[in-house]
């Protein structure tokens, strides 16, 4: 994955042409709305990514002159998205300023809406998480009352924090299932009756007028997450696997989200990789949800138990009050539980076997295994390891990673965070650069 001082020895590309959809276009009308150039936004996502920069190490990681570094940094400067620090480190001559994002400029809120549940934070502009939330919920209950109870819960952690609505420039949010980005809307999410093309952007800013709301796929948010604060950070080209009730990938390529030509891309848990299997709630059978999915784990383990493989999980079952969970296999696992060991090693198979066509495909550098699934531990991530390896070509993994998540069930609040903050500013063009 590199040292810092390896990262630190190549150009980074870090400034990517963003998409222009019509909420963005509409978000300049804001009154806090902040206006920079190209180059402007590049130097503010280095620093976003590294925390701070000397003007050395930015010329280190850009193509800039001194001279048009110099500008960039007077220019944010000036308009306080940037504030001057003195060098923690001395090595003798003229100490250098770092420069760091003005934590006090603003606020973001970071929002991962799952299938059962509702995680919050609110950061400063620094992205430094200064209020977080969770609590279950289940957004089958709709889109009305799920948006409405999310932003009441946001109103009450601002006042008990004593945090201005008014500061809130931007709300991330993920959502779980396929979005289109331009329109920020869901798309026929098979697990979110109601849903479908529900005006969120609208009804969140309704509730937050100062804010520019952005809505994107969960997993593709948990997937910035890491990059910025987890394993991917650093990482140009990253695959992150959510397995959780449903299954899905985001996808990093050459630095930013790959959402493909209608922002579907990366619904792997929706492959068949058995065609005989259970029926998938998306209508087709054998789908890798279906069988390795959180729910579809335990009702295996379930069905072998109550045939007599499995005096543990029986145990837990009755126990749980005739509710068995994936985490229940998992614990039945790490007492020696054969019946547990084999449903979880068969999981990780399944899932590896999509996972290889992925890594012959496209050739990431790290894939990062992430949801609440993931908790099962070291078992799925071995068997996951294994059928990748097996399957995959060997140029394909020769450098290739496969780890747990680092930023675990934060890594979707700390995506929406970075999600809002990839669109907080309107870029303009400047007369030098337009020539």
């Amino acid at each position: 994955m590199g040292t810092a001082r390896e990262v630190m020895q190549r150009k980074l590309r870090t400034y990517i042409l963003l998409d222009m959809p019509a909420w963005l276009i509409e978000a300049a009308s804001l009154s806090n709305r902040s206006f920079i150039t190209d180059s402007e936004k590049e130097l503010i996502d280095l620093v976003r990514t590294y925390r701070e920069f000397s003007k050395a190490d930015l010329a280190t990681f850009t193509e800039f002159s001194r001279t048009k570094i110099t500008g960039c940094i007077d220019s944010l400067l000036n308009k306080k998205i940037l504030i001057a620090n003195d060098s923690t480190e001395y090595t003798g001559g003229r100490r250098s300023k770092t420069f760091s994002l003005n934590a006090d400029l603003g606020l973001v809120a970071g929002v991962d809406i799952g299938a059962t549940s509702i995680d919050l934070c609110i950061a400063d502009f620094s992205g430094k998480i200064l209020v977080r939330y969770s609590e279950p919920a289940s957004v089958r209950e709709g889109p009305i009352k799920i948006l409405g109870h999310t932003c009441s819960l946001l109103e009450k952690m601002m006042q008990e924090n004593n945090l201005s609505p008014e500061k809130l420039y931007g709300i991330g949010i993920g959502v779980p299932g396929p979005v289109d980005f331009s329109a920020g809307m869901l798309v026929s999410p098979p697990i979110m009756p109601g849903w479908d093309r529900y005006p969120i952007i609208q009804t969140v800013q309704q509730w937050f007028p100062s804010a520019n709301v952005v809505v994107d796929n969960d997993v593709n948010v948990m997937a910035l997450g890491e990059i910025y604060k987890g394993v991917g950070k650093g990482v140009d080209n990253l695959v992150f696997i959510k397995i959780g009730t449903g299954i899905g990938a985001g996808i990093i390529s050459e630095g930013k989200i790959y959402r493909g030509s209608s922002g579907c891309a990366g619904d792997i848990g929706h492959i068949s990789v058995n065609k005989s299997g259970p029926l998938c709630h998306c209508g087709n059978r054998g789908c890798l949800e279906a069988l390795t999915a959180g729910p579809a784990i335990a009702e295996q383990a379930l069905i072998a138990a109550q045939a007599g493989r499995s005096p543990i999980l029986l145990k837990m079952y009755e126990k749980n009050g005739k509710v068995l969970r994936a985490e229940d296999v998992g614990n039945a696992a790490r007492e020696g539980d054969a019946l547990a060991t084999e449903v979880i090693r068969e999981s990780g198979q399944f899932i590896g076997d999509v996972l290889a066509s992925l890594v012959n495909f496209y050739n990431p550098k790290v894939i990062v295994i992430g949801g609440g699934v993931s908790n099962l531990g070291n078992l799925l991530l071995s068997s996951i390891r294994q059928t990748v390896l097996n399957h995959s070509t060997s140029l394909a993994t020769r450098d290739l990673h496969i780890v747990f998540s680092e930023t675990g069930p934060d890594a979707g609040v700390i995506g929406a965070v970075n999600l809002a903050m990839d669109y907080m500013f309107t870029i303009t063009t400047s007369n030098s650069e337009r020539n």
